[in-house]
């Protein structure tokens, strides 16, 4: 059976609700990513000075470090419309055609993992993007004629976790392209007082350290762990997160001082003693793991490279030195922390 995990994507509906609440709305209080938040900032001002539309920004990243959150600043900070669609449930190209046609001038059309748009939706795209120009096939064989209707300036903010998936003709499109870094321990830290500041829970700057150290580099993960933390403190203690409780909220959870879950712990285990530290093949530890390979590869194993206690080879996945001591070289359980 899948482990709840603080990194895993899905969330319940009211959690995303909360994660919404705890977004920064303008690119002064956006936290970390100094050199994309400057860059960023010489294009709106410049966007808004000569009252046109922004260049297509295209923001690349693992999950959790500000993609979504970027792009409704984007929008924020320009004072415009914005609409927002799924790279996966755009499927038809008339899907697309009733989103271009529906903008107003400057709007936002801001698409999620826009590396899983269908290749025939893609198309429609690309005169869109360079002339504002949608062109629609009306009729069929012989008698079909093209249509053409004029689109006004737009831009185009698109979200990507996996850059090798996004084709070169719409790849190229894009007037800017950002890629989103895992942040520093004192850039969560921030993160983690700011949004305790939101939720009306009091942290001491210790805690906020301690929790900003194991949320594996990422904003999500943090202030995930940050209202499971706020739950213990409120349920077994009165409700301010010291550092004491904020360490046993996490032994609680299972989060170890490098930020590894069970789940992570699990793939680390069974590399080195199903598989005698390997190599072995993704599909295969996806079925000793009970686990989807995309989940493994695209969620799992990013930290695991990170830290250099996985390799990815030809033959396979490889846990190096530091990963086998980690957990214990194969042999019991070591500490937490």
């Amino acid at each position: 059976m899948t482990e709840t995990q603080f990194l895993a994507p899905g969330v319940k509906l009211d959690e995303e609700e909360l994660e919404r609440s705890l977004r920064p709305r303008r690119l002064d209080e956006f936290v970390g990513q100094e050199r994309v938040k400057e860059q960023l900032a010489i294009a709106l001002e410049a966007t808004r000075t000569r009252g046109e539309a922004l260049d297509h920004v295209l923001l690349i990243g693992p999950p959790g470090l500000g993609k979504t959150s970027l792009a409704y600043i984007i929008r924020e900070e320009l004072g415009v419309g914005l609409r927002t669609a799924a790279g996966p449930a755009l499927e038809r190209k008339g899907d697309v055609a009733a989103i271009l046609t529906a903008l107003t001038e400057r709007d936002i059309l801001f698409i999620d993992e826009i590396h899983r748009l269908n290749r025939a939706v893609e198309e429609i795209l690309y005169p869109a993007l360079e002339d504002f120009r949608l062109d629609i096939i009306v009729g069929q064989g012989p008698a079909a004629r093209t249509l053409t209707l004029d689109l006004p300036p737009f831009t185009l903010v698109g979200t990507t976790t996996r850059t090798g998936l996004l084709t070169s003709p719409l790849r190229d499109r894009f007037g800017m392209t950002f890629r989103l870094e895992h942040y520093q321990p004192e850039e969560l830290a921030r993160i983690v007082r700011r949004s305790a500041q939101i939720l009306e829970v009091e942290i001491d700057g210790d805690a906020a350290d301690e929790i900003a150290g194991r949320a594996r580099g990422t904003p999500r993960i943090a202030n995930r762990i940050l209202r499971r933390v706020r739950d213990v403190a409120e349920v077994r203690h009165q409700g301010a997160i010291t550092t004491a409780i904020a360490r046993e909220a996490l032994d609680l959870l299972e989060v170890d001082g490098l930020g590894l879950e069970r789940m992570d712990r699990s793939l680390l285990r069974a590399v080195v003693e199903k598989f005698d530290g390997g190599p072995v093949g993704l599909s295969t530890l996806a079925v000793a793991l009970g686990e989807e390979p995309d989940t493994i590869e695209d969620v799992y194993e990013p930290y695991l490279l990170q830290l250099g206690f996985l390799q990815r080879t030809p033959r396979g996945r490889i846990v190096t030195k530091l990963g086998r001591a980690h957990v214990g070289a194969g042999g019991g359980d070591t500490s937490l922390f």
